[in-house]
């Protein structure tokens, strides 16, 4: 069973304390003990403790500074929404495959954002831009939310502003169990609650550090009683010795276990797993036990739009891995939309 996160190191933007959120995380970190420093920005936090690179990364990962999002130009986020919307950086996680550690280089600490206001405003601008149609907004782009709401609260009352508009749509995925706060949240039904799924070999051997399969599959079934719109992103697809039948035990469970009702405006999403070259060095850095499988001659080489390719797998691999798993979709959950396969 993983214990909700809890912070070892926190930082703190001074400017933090001027919002209401700021304050609070302040008074909640220092009642429980844990020491704060001051940080001048939350992308200049500096000598974190430890004497080498493998002890630092760790650090980094169980430490958390609460900041200010001065850049409030929201990314897009094809193909799962239109803008990512940034309640925080970083993730206490310690999947082998994330592309967060090349993406976050030397910043691997954990950020929240305590100007949400700011955020819900930049956000209703958008939703004016794209009116009358609706817009969704991806909250999980460089975080897992879920791993540090139970601290903020910042997803909670996203949850409930997007409730109240009429256009806005949220969505974002977890590896985390730790759902019971959001469970009365006032979703309206405009907000689709995603748990990354994966056959139980993954989780154990690549997923270190996350809620493992039956601790989500059980926070699933609360998520679908409290109404929400439910999804599963199975994700990365990784061919191991057996990958075939660990999916199929996933795709049983999942239908064992899940009220009639969330299979009723159920998605799936499926992503196969992919390395870039800067990435495999970085894990291997990072991870040097893993089992993680990147032999760049056993794979395709596929062009990226900004001249970074990632290596995926073969052409025939990818098709048995979408008629397989779309298949088990097919059988086990007929009335679900399968978004994409990529």
């Amino acid at each position: 069973m993983v214990k909700p996160f809890v912070p070892q190191l926190v930082y703190i933007e001074p400017r933090a304390l001027e919002y209401p959120l700021g304050k609070e995380l302040h008074e909640k970190f220092t009642k429980m003990g844990i020491e704060i420093r001051e940080t001048t920005s939350h992308n200049q936090v500096r000598n974190l403790p430890g004497d080498n690179h493998f002890q630092q990364y760790r650090v980094a990962k169980s430490t958390l500074v609460v900041g200010i999002r001065k850049t409030l130009k929201f990314d897009t986020s094809k193909p799962s929404a239109e803008y990512a919307i940034p309640f925080a950086t970083g993730c206490m996680g310690h999947c082998h495959y994330c592309y967060l550690q090349t993406t976050m280089g030397s910043k691997p600490y954990i950020r929240t954002y305590v100007n949400t206001e700011d955020i819900f405003d930049a956000a209703e601008k958008y939703m004016q831009e794209r009116a009358p149609e609706p817009t969704r907004f991806e909250a999980s782009c460089t975080s897992d939310i879920v791993g540090i709401d139970h601290l903020t609260h910042t997803l909670k009352h996203a949850i409930e502003f997007f409730g109240k508009t009429d256009l806005g749509r949220l969505r974002f995925v977890t590896k985390f169990a730790h759902v019971d706060h959001l469970l009365d949240a006032d979703h309206q039904g405009r907000t689709r609650f995603r748990f990354s799924m994966n056959a139980d070999y993954v989780i154990k051997f690549l997923e270190p550090g996350t809620s493992r399969l039956d601790e989500r599959i059980e926070a699933a079934a609360k998520v679908a009683e409290a109404g929400y719109p439910l999804g599963f992103i199975v994700a990365p697809i990784y061919l191991y010795e057996d990958w075939k039948q660990g999916y199929l035990e996933l795709f049983e469970k999942l239908e064992d276990k899940l009220p009639k009702s969330a299979t009723k405006d159920l998605t799936f999403e499926l992503i196969q797993h992919r390395f870039t070259k800067p990435a495999k060095r970085v894990i291997q850095k990072n991870y040097p036990m893993s089992k993680l499988e990147m032999e760049e001659e056993d794979r395709m080489y596929k062009w990226g739009k900004y001249g970074i390719g990632k290596y995926v797998y073969q052409k025939d691999q990818q098709q048995d891995m979408k008629d397989t798993l779309g298949g088990y979709i097919d059988k086990f959950f007929p009335d679900a939309k399968l978004e994409y396969f990529t």
